[in-house]
């Protein structure tokens, strides 16, 4: 058993950082995601394991050193909060283009523009679909419990690793700072052998420079290229898809939810049940690559299916593409950092069906 503690997400986050043999964090801070940093200063991991830890004069910079550490083959990682992230697109779309393994944590604040410090969900659009420029996609892993802030960057470090891609998890106000017991896994060292054909290690007598770059002004490479990591994201949606079902296959009405509204469509389906309604919830944990084809499976069984969001409706869009019209999909959400309730997502699915 590893050792247990009780911690906000953010705190577990930058524990399992420092537990999952990370080599650099570059960060700056903004609500409501400042304790990751504060967190790790104070553990000071460069006596603990020797990573380092830098805060950089803004996000801008932050993205840019993650990139440039990442081209060592190092383990580096950067968070930040919905408008820290938008500065970072630029950044992370060099990433990809570059195929450089990072983790990248975005704790969801509302917006649009500044917004609020309150959580929300309405980064889904910029997250799963490439919010920088050109065709590209990250795996976006959505953790629900602060336990899996803490196992999810180890999962993220080791699917960036197999992909040579960014991994995002995508996070939001009440995970990062809700309090819950955690198990943390064991210190992991620190990798001091790892893949050379692909990292910039320096020139040496016997050993040529590599350049790592994503600019080429070549069309026909470029395409190439693109070609390349296309097959990349296929492989990811045939093999990294992952999901977790509550009470689905005799369900009348499913509930479709990830991260903080997750765990709330828990309850709703238990005060739905307590009614006489058969309630599912399918919770997607990947963003990218969704499930798709489970969603597509479990719309031929229900009446309807309705997709419970702190947004205007993103992850909704998703849901009815893989529905392709076999059943109706209803849409119940809040914004600007207000949060719905069980109670409000069980009277919305019974108003939306015509229930009772």
């Amino acid at each position: 058993m590893g050792e247990k503690k009780l911690m906000k997400g953010n705190e577990a986050f930058a524990e399992a950082a420092i537990r999952s043999g990370c080599d650099a964090y570059f960060g700056y801070p903004i609500t409501p995601q400042s304790e990751v940093m504060e967190y790790l200063a104070a553990q000071q991991p460069h006596l603990r394991t020797g990573m380092v830890l830098l805060q950089a004069e803004s996000e801008v910079a932050a993205i840019n050193m993650v990139y440039g550490a990442a081209g060592t083959g190092k383990k580096v990682m950067t968070s930040s909060s919905s408008p820290g992230i938008s500065l970072k697109q630029e950044g992370i779309s060099y990433l990809v283009g570059s195929e450089l393994p990072c983790l990248i944590l975005n704790v969801v604040r509302g917006g649009p523009g500044l917004g609020t410090i309150q959580p929300s969900q309405a980064d889904y659009f910029q997250s799963t679909k490439g919010g920088g420029h050109g065709d590209y996609r990250m795996i976006v892993l959505a953790p629900a419990s602060v336990q899996e802030m803490s196992d999810f960057v180890k999962l993220g470090f080791d699917l960036a690793f197999k992909y040579r891609n960014p991994v995002l998890m995508l996070s939001d106000g009440i995970i990062g700072q809700m309090m819950e017991q955690v198990e943390l896994f064991e210190q992991m060292p620190r990798a001091t052998e790892f893949d050379q054909t692909w990292a910039t290690t320096g020139k040496t007598p016997d050993r040529e420079r590599n350049i790592i770059t994503s600019v080429n002004l070549d069309p026909a490479v470029q395409e190439r290229h693109n070609h390349k990591l296309q097959a990349k994201y296929q492989k990811m949606q045939q093999e990294e898809v992952r999901y977790e079902s509550f009470d689905c296959e005799d369900a009348d009405y499913l509930l479709i939810a990830y991260g903080c509204s997750a765990r709330i469509c828990q309850k709703s389906v238990k005060l739905a049940r307590a009614k006489g309604i058969k309630a599912g919830l399918l919770r997607p944990i990947t963003l990218f690559p969704f499930p798709t084809v489970e969603i597509k499976r479990l719309a031929g069984k229900v009446k309807g299916m309705m997709a419970v969001e702190l947004s205007a409706g993103q992850m909704v869009e998703d849901v009815r593409l893989a529905v392709d019209g076999r059943v109706q999909v209803a849409f119940y959400g809040r914004m600007g950092g207000m949060v719905h309730s069980p109670e409000e997502v069980v009277d919305a699915l019974i108003k939306h069906f015509s229930i009772g």
